[in-house]
């Protein structure tokens, strides 16, 4: 494999460990958990993975050894530091016994169950260690959900003598990891399960996990982007640029870009929401600061747009949840049917309330929250494009204010989709040392015989040596929600709170930032340099840890 200098120098950087996990380690275990809603109902779903406490590790003056076969699987989308759980994963598991194996099943939870897997060496892993990427074993989002899955993958598990098995994944991959290992209790096969945060999004935190993995590397890599593309901006002073970013079901990735780079307008989903925001009033609050920079002379800027915005203005939302419902139980019924045929189907069937939104929606629009669903049931609001959708609205706005007299200004715009732009990017600092004690922890849960939790590491501000690692079990993240028309355990995501510090700085200062020029160029990701450029954190995690 052909390597750049950057890769080079990157693979040659070792992960600093928190003290707790460099060395032999004891468990210090907390009181009983309880899941975060829907007590009696996850209690029921997972008899054998409720209530089990969360965990602490400690340094160790006890020789810690331990025979154990891993399986790891990447799934879902791309985070960077993936490779550094794995490769901490590995040499934990080495070190704790050198005949241990690892064995990495290919392109996600699809190679488990079709067998197809490698064993990871020293000599393979070494070309991964501290990159970007999922490149190492590839990454799938097959979900694991069925018996017959569960049954297939035991044996193969079976056949390598595979002790425990770690997902690497989003909410909805460890919301199939947990049900995994409850399936692998209740038979009291003696496989355990443990998984790892990752997502961009941000969108998998709570009070036991700081932030996932790759949303730091992630937010570095838009926000140099975003920076250019101001720097551009106010060099040609014409255009105003319309910046769609990575985020399905949270707006984390906009507000921590929006933090870094300071740009005329963020918009954030979640508080659409709670305003009650309609499309029109999202448009004409744009079109107000658009006028008011024209008056200045300022006919350019910049607007970052969460990706999932379609998804929570109200009225949109109550639609989603009717068509998800109705994909759900009469999909097949429409499949077949042409695109003018589906349309009138679907308004037949829609409530009078969610037929005039469907009615109104522009038609590639209402199209794509027509189609098929993701695996998980998700509408799959990256191919909307929002930032298309809300630059033509905003121009026949402001032609109709020009018309009436109220706007003299120029409006010129450029459309951008941040996305895949970052989710492979060579970790930062962070993510390298952060994911290489994901993947320790990880290794540690499986040796103290840990089964159903998440592997955690807190106190992340602070130097690294000053980290804390353990797990948390992931019915305790856990509760109801419907999808594609049922009822079902998942995790909770987590959305920008906004009482929470990072929304309230940014609200403090927005205002100023949509009159005036103030943005900020961040530069790229630094891996060497003074601590205070290259070892800082995100702005989300520092002022929430304040």
């Amino acid at each position: 494999m052909e390597k750049s200098a950057l890769q080079k120098a990157r693979i040659d950087y070792a992960p600093k460990l928190p003290t707790s996990l460099q060395g032999s380690v004891k468990v210090k275990e907390g009181a009983p958990t309880q899941s975060v809603d829907d007590q009696e109902d996850i209690k029921k779903l997972f008899p054998n993975t409720y209530g089990m406490p969360v965990v602490e590790f400690e340094p160790s003056n006890e020789t810690q050894t331990c025979e154990m076969n891993v399986g790891v699987i990447l799934s879902g989308g791309q985070a960077p530091g993936g490779h550094n759980v794995i490769t901490g994963l590995f040499d934990t598991i080495k070190r704790l016994n050198p005949n241990n194996k690892l064995y990495g099943f290919i392109l996600g939870p699809g190679g488990l169950v079709d067998h197809k897997y490698i064993e990871i060496t020293e000599d393979y892993i070494n070309d991964y260690r501290n990159t970007g990427g999922f490149d190492m074993i590839g990454s799938g989002r097959t979900k694991l959900e069925k018996i017959e899955q569960f049954e297939k993958g035991l044996e193969i598990v079976r056949e390598l003598n595979i002790k425990a098995l770690v997902i690497i994944g989003g909410d909805d991959s460890n919301t199939n990891a947990c049900v995994l290992a409850e399936y692998y209790a209740a038979k009291k096969y003696g496989v355990q399960v443990i998984g790892c945060p990752k997502t961009i999004d941000g969108d998998l935190k709570n009070d036991q996990i700081e932030t996932s993995f790759g949303f730091d590397t992630a937010t570095k890599t838009y926000s140099e982007l975003i920076g250019n593309i101001e720097r551009d901006c106010n060099s040609s002073k014409k255009y105003w640029h319309f910046i769609k970013l990575m985020g399905r079901s949270a707006s984390h990735i906009a507000l921590e870009c929006a933090l870094q780079c300071q740009p005329n307008i963020c918009i954030i989903s979640e508080e659409v929401k709670a305003k009650n925001m309609t499309l029109n009033q999202i448009v004409e609050n744009i079109c107000n600061v658009i006028a008011y920079r024209a008056e200045q002379g300022l006919n350019f800027g910049v607007i970052l747009i969460p990706e999932g915005l379609i998804e929570f203005i109200p009225s949109i939302g109550k639609l989603i949840e009717e068509l998800n419902d109705l994909l759900a139980a009469h999909g097949n019924d429409y499949k077949g049917l042409d695109e003018e045929a589906q349309r009138e189907y679907i308004l037949a069937h829609l409530s009078e309330e969610n037929k005039q939104t469907f009615a109104t929606l522009p038609a590639n629009v209402a199209r794509q929250l027509s189609l098929d669903r993701d695996p998980h049931g998700n509408v799959q609001v990256s191919l909307i494009e929002t930032e298309r959708l809300l630059s033509d609205m905003c121009d026949a706005k402001l032609e109709q204010w020009k018309e009436e007299g109220k706007y003299k200004g120029k409006f010129a715009c450029l459309h951008h989709f941040f996305g895949y732009e970052g989710r492979c990017a060579a970790p930062s600092n962070y993510d390298t040392n952060y994911c290489y004690a994901l993947g320790t922890s990880a290794a540690q849960l499986i040796a103290n015989g840990k089964t159903g939790y998440m592997a955690i590491i807190k106190n992340t501000t602070k130097p690294t040596n000053e980290w804390r690692a353990g797990g948390v079990p992931i019915t305790m993240m856990m509760n109801m929600e419907r999808r594609n028309g049922e009822m079902k355990p998942v995790i909770r995501k987590a959305l920008v709170e906004l009482d929470g510090k990072p929304f309230k700085a940014f609200e403090k200062i927005r205002d100023k930032w949509a009159r005036e020029t103030s943005f900020i160029y961040p530069g790229p990701i630094q891996y060497w340099g003074p601590s205070e450029v290259c070892d800082c954190t995100t702005k989300t995690l520092e002022l929430e840890q304040e």
